[in-house]
């Protein structure tokens, strides 16, 4: 890929940006950077770095001519693909594309991805485990850590890449084609992006559409959005679901998966040993199977990582318990559906953390979720009055203005062996820098209350 003297935009200097950034100057293009933040709201380490690559900045918005005079444009994952720069460049010819389409230009790794409204940062590292536990050199990494752009960039030279990939990248992805493709999941998210759900659909789908004979799709037999997709034709489709049924590969027994690939011997994966709890996490575990079973791992390596992993942090993560309270960072849970599943994994009364900015999402079934199992409700952030819109009559609440308020609000309503659980329901850009940075504020307010 020659790209010594053209002139690249790169729109969005979050990581992925920052990343693209650096591959490009070290390439030999001429680098502009364009994003919506005011150099004073940016970190100072990286506009120091941007200044020692000689990279030109535009802070503070987006310039037509700035778009307009670009040979070609790099988007990170969080621009939106209407703004009005972006419209005008393409209406020129100008090609667009993301980070992760740049890097699979230049990487020949055969490749894993998974994707879906809820879990898939917990399946692409689990099946990244799987991979490492029988012995191969696996990147793992896009939407989830490392973006793609820096494996791309290094001396590595990994058997598989199991990437985790959003709705936001697939948008802009023309040559993507992983040889194993997991879909988990589809519920109404960003709709505050998208111009309906069923163009949301369309995106998440759309992880299929290079796939072809030789390659694998792995999809919820449960989930009405996926139950009668079909991908290309001659991809191999695994299907699993809660029970057993015509044409799944993956199913639930008891405490057990059953699963196996087409025409051979079926396995047993005991979950006795598993920590990961909730419903839908026995949800993801099955993805994972069918995933390493068409990866090629071998089944006793495929037990043995799901007896040994232990979830990532923010993802109903236990923090601890104070004076018979438990209390769960479940800040990942960015949507309306992964509330209401973090909700139902409990049995013990919950007294609830939501808000943050609003996606557009309905609250209404995370309201009827509650309903017996949730004590209270806390509400911060700028969507607390529409949720509260949504609990009045259903479930009390009360607002909280930071985080700190909210916890020491949630503990004094909470009684023995009930569970204090953050699960927003919303994205944290109101109030934090992301989902990590939320989570973090809760475990630290956690912890002052425990030594108060």
């Amino acid at each position: 890929m020659n790209i010594r003297g053209k002139k690249f935009l790169v729109v969005g200097l979050g990581k992925s940006g920052l990343s693209v950034v650096r591959w490009l100057s070290k390439h030999g293009a001429r680098v502009t950077v364009s994003d919506i933040k005011a150099e004073s709201d940016m970190d100072p380490r990286v506009l120091r770095e941007i200044r020692e690559l000689q990279v030109e900045l535009e802070a503070g918005g987006h310039r037509r001519e700035t778009f307009l005079a670009a040979d070609e444009i790099i988007l990170s994952p969080g621009v939106p693909l209407d703004m009005g720069p972006l419209t005008a460049a393409k209406e020129r010819g100008i090609p667009v594309l993301g980070e992760m389409e740049l890097a699979c230009r230049l990487v020949d790794t055969p490749m894993a991805a998974v994707t879906g409204t809820n879990g898939k940062s917990t399946v692409t590292a689990l099946v990244g485990a799987m991979l490492k536990g029988d012995g191969l050199n696996v990147f793992v990494g896009g939407n989830i850590g490392t973006p793609l752009i820096d494996y791309a960039a290094s001396e590595e030279k990994a058997d598989y890449a199991v990437v985790e990939v959003s709705s936001f990248q697939l948008d802009t992805m023309s040559s993507f084609h992983p040889r194993v493709a997991v879909l988990l999941n589809i519920s109404p998210d960003h709709l505050d992006r998208y111009t309906s759900y069923d163009a949301y659909v369309r995106s998440k789908l759309s992880i299929f559409k290079n796939q072809g004979a030789g390659d694998w799709a792995v999809l919820n037999d449960d989930d009405p959005a996926l139950a009668g997709f079909m991908p290309p034709q001659g991809v191999v489709v695994l299907r699993y679901g809660s029970g057993r049924g015509k044409n799944r590969q993956a199913f639930l027994e008891g405490k057990k998966i059953r699963a196996c690939l087409p025409g051979e011997a079926m396995h047993g994966f005991s979950l006795e040993q598993c920590t990961l709890r909730g419903e839908y996490n026995r949800e993801n575990l099955m993805a994972a199977v069918l995933a390493g079973l068409a990866l090629k791992v071998t089944p006793s390596v495929i037990r043995q990582t799901l007896d040994t992993f232990r979830g990532l942090p923010h993802r109903l993560e236990f923090v601890g318990r104070i004076r018979e309270v438990d209390f769960y960072d479940d800040s990942k849970a960015t949507n309306v559906e992964a509330a209401l599943r973090s909700v139902r994994s409990f049995d013990n009364p919950v007294v609830l953390i939501g808000g943050g900015r609003d996606k557009g999402g309905d609250y209404s079934p995370l309201v009827r979720a509650a309903k017996g199992r949730v004590r209270k409700a806390v509400l911060l952030g700028e969507s607390r009055f529409l949720m509260a819109k949504a609990f009045e009559g259903a479930i009390p609440y009360s607002m909280a203005g930071d985080m700190e308020d909210a916890v020491a609000q949630a503990f004094s309503s909470a009684g023995p062996n009930d569970v204090v659980l953050l699960a927003p329901a919303c994205s944290s850009f109101d109030m934090f820098t992301d989902y990590a940075h939320r989570g973090r504020v809760f475990k630290e307010a956690v912890e002052r209350l425990r030594n108060g």
